[in-house]
């Protein structure tokens, strides 16, 4: 149900930036920095640094400041936990809306709005070689993950877009089971991502 309740949500927002937007198309790269939350404090984990490219769209609404981007980046997430490294490539679909300053020459922005992501590579099951906490050998990857990206950044020269986003995850990502217990533990990711777009 969550899955469609996002799809849904980027779909509408797509729809709605469709009308009455001028839009132009560009590339953005940029690393990530990644970690996961457990509940109840099930992993000791630690940040794990990774990247992220793809085209990126860019719709304004008329001469003022308000519009929307949306992109699908192969991203890199994951997290640490002891000596072992949780990492996985997803394909990501971010739906921003965005607030510009206007400007000239160096333009502030503003950005959010909800991300869906699809894992494309990288095992499903992780096994732990060592004992990590007090979890079960395992960690299981979730196929599908979405949240809020919340950024900010500076627009140079009206084509390069330097900024920095916290992606904060809403859905499980991680799922796994401690020891002498029966009830599972959840993860979720938080990214800060650090990129540059420039649009033609």
């Amino acid at each position: 149900m969550r899955k469609l309740f996002f799809l849904w949500v980027v779909v509408s927002l797509f729809s709605i930036s469709t009308v009455n937007a001028q839009f132009r198309f560009g590339v953005k790269v940029g690393g990530n920095i990644a970690n996961a939350s457990f509940s109840k404090d099930a992993l000791n984990t630690k940040n794990i640094s990774g990247f992220q490219f793809g085209p990126s769209v860019e719709g304004m609404f008329g001469k003022g400041g308000i519009g929307m981007d949306f992109a699908l980046l192969y991203s890199q997430k994951g997290f640490k936990a002891n000596r072992e490294k949780v990492r996985n490539d997803y394909l990501e679909v971010p739906v921003n809306l965005k607030f510009k300053l206007g400007i000239p020459l160096l333009n502030p922005y503003l950005a959010f709005g909800p991300y869906a992501s699809f894992r494309v590579n990288g095992d499903e099951n992780w096994t732990f070689k060592e004992n990590a906490s007090n979890v079960v050998d395992q960690i299981k990857t979730q196929s599908f993950g979405a949240g809020m990206n919340f950024g900010l950044g500076i627009e140079v020269f009206n084509h390069l877009q330097l900024g920095i986003t916290y992606g904060w995850g809403l859905t499980d990502d991680y799922k796994t089971f401690v020891k002498n217990e029966l009830d599972s533990y959840r993860g979720k990711l938080h990214t800060w991502q650090i990129s540059s777009t420039f649009y033609f």
